[in-house]
């Protein structure tokens, strides 16, 4: 049952997550209820997705079409898609246009997460990028992305860390670093110095744990690429969702199984890393190393 307090995102999974199984049990595809509703499919999967917060209007009808006429079933959900519908950080209508639904989403999870793990196995991820860092690898997708697109992503990326960077709130973030992303040159010799420098400072924070996998522990995860799991309330694996981002897409998943099954990788592999200390050990001799490059040019 929702608290007065409770998570906007996480009563919106709650929603979504009673719509699938219902729509299952009722032995219904997504097709077939959009033809029921007369709906789009698309809005469907966005509902169903967590793309969308549904309506009160829209989830009655959908409960209706489900069978599901209990009161005591039907309320909880109402007040769950009330709360759903709260947002705790807002996006102007100028970065949703020029961003992926999964990344507005990721927006939402990163303001509302108890807890962040994330491995990265190619580049620092982006809420920890310096602005020169960043830059540098979105004008590389100068024939991806437009000019507006690659500005408004600069732009969120910069106010997601300032907003991370800025809290006394915010969640515990656990990154899980490949040794290779702290030895590949992205921007030349000032920039990733800057930004290893910047990273041992930020793994300083109580808030912020950053391990090192070594190069040759790294060879299995390495293939996965790059994840992030947001723990949307405290203890509870049901409220977990999982973002992932490939070289064309990304995209946002509640699926419970791939949940867990990117959670064990992730836990494996973190007892498998160099702890915290000597990790940051190894971030600032990076750093150290590129500065005497530097200054020998």
């Amino acid at each position: 049952m929702a608290g007065p307090g409770e998570s906007p995102a996480v009563a919106r999974r709650r929603v979504l997550l009673a719509l699938r199984r219902a729509r299952d049990a009722a032995g219904l595809s997504q097709g077939e209820v959009a033809t029921s509703t007369g709906w789009s499919t698309s809005k469907v999967q966005r509902i169903e997705s967590g793309e969308n917060a549904i309506s009160i209007t829209d989830l009655r009808a959908l409960l209706l079409l489900y069978g599901v006429t209990d009161p005591a079933k039907i309320e909880p959900l109402v007040v769950d898609a009330q709360i759903s519908r709260r947002q705790r950080w807002s996006t102007s209508s100028d970065v949703r246009e020029h961003v992926t639904p999964a990344m507005s989403q990721l927006v939402q999870f990163e303001a509302e997460a108890t807890a962040i793990r994330s491995y990265q196995p190619v580049v620092v991820p982006g809420l920890f990028q310096t602005p020169a860092y960043a830059r540098f690898l979105l004008d590389w997708f100068t024939v991806s992305l437009t000019d507006d697109e690659r500005r408004v992503r600069f732009d969120l990326r910069m106010q997601r860390r300032r907003r991370f960077l800025e809290s006394t709130a915010g969640p515990e973030y656990y990154l899980l670093l490949d040794e290779s992303a702290l030895k590949r040159d992205i921007g030349g010799l000032e920039v990733m110095a800057g930004q290893l420098e910047s990273l041992v400072e930020t793994a300083r924070r109580p808030d912020v744990h950053i391990r090192i996998t070594p190069l040759q522990e790294g060879a299995f995860l390495g293939l996965v690429g790059q994840f992030s799991l947001f723990d949307l309330s405290r203890g509870d694996i049901e409220n977990v969702v999982l973002y992932r981002e490939s070289f064309s897409k990304d995209s946002m998943d509640h699926d419970p199984k791939e949940i867990e099954y990117f959670r064990s990788i992730f836990e494996t592999f973190w007892r498998q890393s160099l702890d915290e200390e000597k990790s940051i050990r190894a971030i600032g001799a990076e750093a150290a190393a590129l500065r005497v490059s530097i200054d020998r040019t």
